[in-house]
């Protein structure tokens, strides 16, 4: 009986993300995962480290795709250097008959007009690390390879939104009209699989069909848990992602035929509540 080996998947980065692409991904794919630490069965590599991922690349086979989704771990401009850009360089460099994704952010987008964001939207943003995650980006392009541009990343066990609002530590900024652009962590999975398969050049913005607006999202939730609305407050400027009011359009990655399981973060708000 013929036997067919596995398409083979290197994933640089098991942590929330990373771990949801290797279960989606384990029946059909031979999966390698890295990370840092090497804990949960993954091979340990620092992807700041040229060495330490040249290593690796005699270790394994050369895959046949490789998604960089490793995290910053919340760190500065230092991080970031060297986690995306010498990491995103070094995997290129080291596996360069491999496709790579990397996933990037939709903090590369600054836009505080409110306006629809789309993949050729101007990219102009006033963090270094987000300056930084463009670096990233265009290391990975310049190869050939794939940029998902995620918006913020939520699941049942990880949400802001939610944990606040049950909390009763919420707030609407001002009049609530800032947008939240959101996606689950099962579709940033497997729209991050399902765009490395697809093997296209580009970038491709990663968030939920229906960006809703602060005060939308806490009506909606106050509807579901029958709460009041969180009190309104002023405008939070500190946050680790700049402060941006846009909303990121996803049409050229649904175009592909890729659909989201929960189109809305109250989709998924409605199972959270149930379970």
């Amino acid at each position: 009986m013929l036997c067919l080996m596995k398409p083979s998947l290197l994933i640089a980065g098991a942590g929330y993300l990373g771990s949801e692409i290797e279960r989606i991904a384990e029946p059909r794919y031979q999966v390698y995962t890295l990370t840092k630490s090497g804990t949960g069965g993954s091979m340990v590599c620092d992807l700041s480290d040229d060495a330490e991922v040249a290593r690796i690349a005699v270790t394994i086979p050369s895959p046949d795709l490789v998604i960089h989704c490793a995290s910053s771990g919340r760190g500065g401009p230092n991080a970031y250097r060297g986690v995306f850009v010498k990491g995103c360089r070094s995997l290129a460099d080291h596996f360069p008959k491999s496709h790579l994704l990397f996933t990037s952010s939709t903090s590369v987008y600054h836009q505080t007009d409110g306006s629809n964001v789309t993949e050729d939207s101007l990219t102009e943003p006033e963090r270094e690390t987000s300056q930084l995650l463009l670096g990233a980006e265009n290391i990975v392009l310049n190869r050939g390879g794939t940029v998902a541009r995620l918006a913020g990343i939520y699941g049942p066990d990880r949400s802001v939104v939610w944990r606040k609002f049950l909390a009763n530590e919420a707030s609407i900024e001002e009049d609530g009209r800032r947008i939240l652009n959101q996606i689950h962590v099962i579709d940033a999975a497997r729209a991050a699989l399902f765009l490395a398969e697809q093997k296209m050049s580009g970038i491709f913005n990663v968030s939920d069909n229906t960006p809703l607006s602060q005060l939308e999202t806490y009506q909606g939730l106050a509807s579901l848990l029958e709460k009041p609305l969180p009190p309104t407050g002023e405008k939070k400027t500190s946050r680790k992602r700049a402060w941006t009011h846009k909303r990121v359009i996803n049409d050229k990655l649904t175009s592909l035929g890729w659909k989201p399981t929960y189109p809305s973060f109250l989709d998924a708000a409605r199972e959270f509540a149930s379970s």
